[in-house]
C-alpha cells in the first residue's frame, strides 16, 4: 500500500484542510468564516453577480450562498440590487464596507500563506503558485 503522502491528491486536500483552519482562525474575530470570506473575495473581482452564478464559481450549494449572503448584508459587505438587465432578478454587489474589510484583511491573509508555506523558499512559492494556477484552470472556476 502506498504512503499517504505519496498520494499528491490528498496532499492538497490535507493542505485546503489546514488553510482552511489557519483562515477560519484569523476571520473568527470578525464573526465571518472562509465561505464569506470567498464570496467576498469573488465578488471583488466583478460588478456584481447573480446568486446562482457565485454558486457556480464557488462550487457552493445555492442554498448556502443565500445565507452567506444574507450575512454579509446584516455585515454591511454586501447588498442585492435589482439586475440591471433583468428588473426582476437581483445581482449582489460588493458593498465599500466589503472592500475595505478586504483591504484590511489583505496584510492577515498573507500571513496565514506564510505561514502554511514556511518551508519554502521565495522562488519555490512562487513556482507554486504559478503550477496551482494552472491545476486550478483546469476545471475550477
Amino acid at each position: 500500500m502506498r504512503a499517504l503522502h505519496a498520494d499528491s491528491g490528498y496532499l492538497l486536500y490535507r493542505l485546503g484542510l489546514r488553510s482552511g483552519q489557519l483562515f477560519n482562525t484569523f476571520l473568527q474575530e470578525s464573526g465571518l468564516r472562509l465561505r464569506h470570506y470567498a464570496v467576498l473575495r469573488c465578488l471583488a473581482t466583478c460588478e456584481g453577480a447573480l446568486q446562482r452564478e457565485l454558486s457556480a464559481r464557488l462550487g457552493y450549494d445555492p442554498s448556502a450562498i443565500v445565507g452567506l449572503v444574507d450575512d454579509l448584508e446584516k455585515l454591511g459587505f454586501a447588498e442585492r440590487r435589482p439586475a440591471p438587465d433583468d428588473r426582476r432578478s437581483r445581482i449582489v454587489v460588493l458593498t465599500e464596507g466589503g472592500r475595505a474589510f478586504l483591504r484590511d484583511t489583505d496584510q492577515a491573509g498573507r500571513r496565514v500563506t506564510d505561514e502554511l508555506l514556511t518551508p519554502l523558499a521565495p522562488a519555490e512559492r512562487e513556482t507554486l503558485h504559478k503550477l496551482l494556477v494552472r491545476v486550478a484552470g483546469n476545471g475550477l472556476a
